[in-house]
Parts: C-alpha cells; sequence; structure tokens
C-alpha cells in the first residue's frame, strides 16, 4: 500500500505526533512524507519527501497571530502551483494532519482525504466550544484543509471518532522530578514582555523557551532558551509546573506528566479557545493574557497545588489499525463539506 502522510509544519504539536504516527503507518505500507509550513522548530527524524511553503499562520509577540506577516510571507502563486502539482492520485490512501496542500489537491481530483488532526476533533460535535462564538475562527477550522472523513484526537474522547491524545515516546520515557522550576513555552509573546512579567515572581525559576531567540542568556531568575526538543522535554519533565499557551501537544504530555498546569489561549486564535474551554473542564486554570491585572492569577496559581487525573494510553499503533482498516474497506469518495464562503478561498487558490 501506498500511503502519504500530510503534516501541517505551523507550530511544532503536528510533528510532535507525527513522530509516532509515521512508524505505525509503516507497518501498512510505503509512506510519503509531506510537509508544508514554515514555523517548526523541531526535526523530524524520518525522510520529508515533500517540503512544502504551504499557508502558515505567524506568531506575533503580543499574544496573538501576526496578521502582516502571515500574508506577508504567504506565497499563494507558489501554493497554487503546489496544490495542482501533488500526485496525490498515486496513493492508495491520504492522511491529513490539517495540512492544506494535500487536503485541496484532493479536493481539486476528487481524491478521499483522510483526516487525522486535533483540528478535526475540536470542530466536531460534543467537543467544549468557548462561550464567545467565533464564525471567522471556526470557518478557518473547517476550510483551511478540508477532507472527506477523519478522526481526531483530544483532551477526552467526546465521541467515536475522537482519541486521546498521542503522547510521543520521547515524553512517556522521560524521567519524571521536581527541580522546582518552571517551564514556559508562549510562543505568541516576546522574550522581552514575558522577562518583565516574569521577574516580578522574584522567588520562581523560570525557564522560557523561545521562537525569537537562537540563542541562550538570563536575566535574574528568568532563564530563556532557544526551543531545542531534547532540552525542552527535560525541563518539563523536572520542572514543578508548566504555563503555555493552549495548544494542544504541549497542555496533554504537561496532563500526561501530572504537572501543574495554567494556560494562556492566543489572541484571535479560535482552536486555542475551544481548547481553554476543554482544559476548564478538566479544571485547569485559563487567563486571557498576560497584563497586569492577570497576574494575580499566576501567583494564586504558583502558591497553589493541582492535581489533574488524566489516562492517555499507548494506543498509536491501534489507532493507526482502526484508520486503515476503516479507509480501505470504504472505498465511496465523500465530496468534503465546505462552509458558506468557501469557495471563494477555493478561487483564491486557483482552483
Amino acid at each position: 500500500m501506498k500511503i502519504l502522510y500530510a503534516i501541517q509544519g505551523t507550530g511544532n504539536g503536528h510533528l510532535s505526533r507525527a513522530m509516532d504516527i509515521i512508524p505505525a503507518l509503516q507497518q501498512y505500507g510505503e509512506v510519503t512524507n509531506l510537509l508544508s509550513g514554515i514555523q517548526v522548530d523541531l526535526n523530524l527524524p524520518y525522510k520529508v519527501d515533500y517540503r512544502l511553503e504551504g499557508l502558515s499562520f505567524i506568531c506575533g509577540k503580543k499574544g496573538g497571530i501576526d496578521i502582516y506577516n502571515t500574508f506577508k510571507k504567504s506565497n499563494i502563486k507558489q501554493l497554487n502551483k503546489d496544490i495542482k502539482s501533488i500526485p496525490v492520485e498515486n496513493y492508495d490512501l491520504v492522511i491529513n494532519d490539517f495540512e492544506p496542500v494535500s487536503a485541496w489537491a484532493c479536493y481539486l481530483k476528487k481524491i478521499p482525504c483522510i483526516g487525522l488532526s486535533h483540528q478535526f476533533a475540536v470542530v466536531a460535535k460534543g467537543s467544549p466550544k468557548p462561550k464567545k462564538f467565533d464564525p471567522i475562527g471556526k470557518w478557518v477550522l473547517q476550510n483551511y484543509a478540508p477532507v472527506s472523513s477523519g478522526y481526531g484526537f483530544h483532551f477526552k474522547q467526546y465521541n467515536k471518532e475522537i482519541f486521546t491524545p498521542v503522547i510521543r515516546q520521547q515524553v512517556r520515557q522521560a524521567e519524571i522530578k521536581n527541580k522546582e522550576h518552571y517551564t514556559v513555552y508562549l510562543p505568541a509573546y516576546s522574550d522581552k514582555l514575558l522577562i518583565k512579567k516574569l521577574r516580578t515572581f522574584k522567588d520562581i525559576e523560570w525557564h522560557v523557551f523561545s521562537k525569537h531567540s537562537k540563542t541562550f542568556y538570563a536575566e535574574k531568575n528568568v532563564y530563556v532558551f532557544p526551543i531545542q526538543n531534547e532540552s525542552f522535554i527535560k525541563s518539563m519533565a523536572r520542572s514543578t509546573g508548566i504555563l503555555c499557551g493552549a495548544g494542544f501537544e504541549t497542555p496533554a504530555e504537561a496532563l500526561h506528566m501530572q504537572k501543574k498546569l495554567l494556560v494562556v489561549p492566543m489572541k484571535g486564535q479560535y482552536e486555542q479557545q475551544c481548547n481553554a474551554a476543554a482544559l476548564k473542564e478538566l479544571g485547569i486554570p485559563v487567563i486571557k493574557d498576560l497584563k497586569t491585572k492577570n497576574l494575580s492569577e499566576i501567583e494564586h496559581w504558583l502558591n497553589h497545588k493541582q492535581k489533574t487525573l488524566v489516562f492517555y494510553p499507548d494506543i498509536t499503533n491501534q489507532i493507526i489499525s482502526q484508520v486503515i482498516t476503516e479507509q480501505t474497506t470504504t472505498k465511496v469518495y465523500e465530496l468534503p463539506i465546505l462552509s458558506s464562503g468557501a469557495g471563494k478561498l477555493a478561487s483564491l487558490l486557483g482552483i
């Protein structure tokens, strides 16, 4: 069997999950890996056969998406070319982790595209949603990488097509200790802003992992590290707690490690608002941003214990077995159901 596995390269969560999914897929045939996006900090320990620019959202420095740089760095002409050139018709199965090039290529050529992503679970019926509805954010999640059918990962199994998180083996095998520092991963904030806010907690040792710095440096009790997979996992495993965005992989790994967790969802990012709603249901504290008025909530978190019991079994092989079995016995192609206005996006992409 020839399998195309397409991975989103915005953020590191998709690649973290891919590290365990790729070897599981390889048990069923020849796997071709496609990676698109320009916001990747991790190295995938497998051959990447297609490395594309894709369509990436650029993190800002004040808690949200940098809209200007997102559009500035988007090469629509190249995206259109890539969509039309990827030979999705040459594969028996296309599995997609929220990756737009292969998804739209499949849509154009009426090839089944199987979603296997956190985003699929976020928009699914039964998954927690924020109180404030964001129609644009929901539209993006539904149409950015359209799939004909799919499966998702979430903090809980909200329906039969949703699985608990894939916790990579490096995290499962990490030695868990408590060294009394706190690990921070908030890529949508600048180092300068984080240092200013975190230094107010003078008795706390902070390990900040930064997308904005290529070298290590320290300012009093705040230690800033460039993002590096092994050092990040080690810091999390030995921390007292983890302060991070409301993405998926890092909070899931923190929960698996039984660490104290506090999340700050990115502004204008519907997926993270949905994740924050799900984490609130699990008893995880959420703060809106890092403004001075919210620092008292961080202090409260630092001064109180937190116990959130979750069980994320190592079932990646069983998940892939289910996906392969169901998708190879059902050959009927279902056209993705796109939201109103998606035709304009298709027109913009030239398809």
